[in-house]
């Protein structure tokens, strides 16, 4: 039952092979990518991650994803307009570490909820120190003359009436 099964997959694919269906395949002529590396048992999910552009933290487990999150904490609040933003961020992180802390699985990690009263300082100083530092010009160069702020389209309606 095998044989004849084989011979009937050899007949197909001598037939493809005849009519050419095989001939302007993509990356014929290239070496297959990997064959002089060791083998790697998980390299399907290293070409997942890498074709799908995903971060590799997605495969800690969660208290290690939490507790990277609460070292990320002042970067992350770093651009938020306000305070009530920055504690707003701080609760939703804190609600998924006491729903963790709740039902802990995976290692045994340390992981606190973060001081939200903290973070605001934090990001009041930052925040402070931005804008103490003076704007960022353009030189103005012989080639480039000044340029003009733009009036909107709208001031002259405006005068008429």
């Amino acid at each position: 039952m095998t044989d004849a099964w084989e011979a009937a997959v050899e007949a197909q694919i001598r037939g493809a092979v005849q009519r050419g269906e095989f001939d302007d395949l993509p990356g014929m002529g290239k070496p297959i990518p990997g064959r002089g590396a060791p083998y790697d048992e998980s390299w399907w999910i290293k070409s997942f991650l890498e074709r799908e552009a995903l971060p590799s933290d997605l495969l800690l487990p969660t208290p290690l994803q939490l507790r990277r999150r609460v070292e990320q904490v002042p970067d992350e609040v770093r651009d938020l307009p306000t305070e009530q933003s920055v504690r707003d961020f701080v609760a939703q992180l804190n609600a998924q570490i006491v729903a963790w802390l709740r039902n802990p699985e995976g290692p045994r990690v340390t992981v606190r909820p973060v001081n939200a009263d903290e973070v605001v300082r934090q990001w009041r100083t930052g925040r402070a120190r931005r804008e103490q530092l003076p704007p960022a010009t353009e030189p103005v160069t012989a080639t480039a003359p000044a340029r003009r702020p733009r009036r909107g389209w709208w001031l002259p309606w405006r005068r008429r009436g």
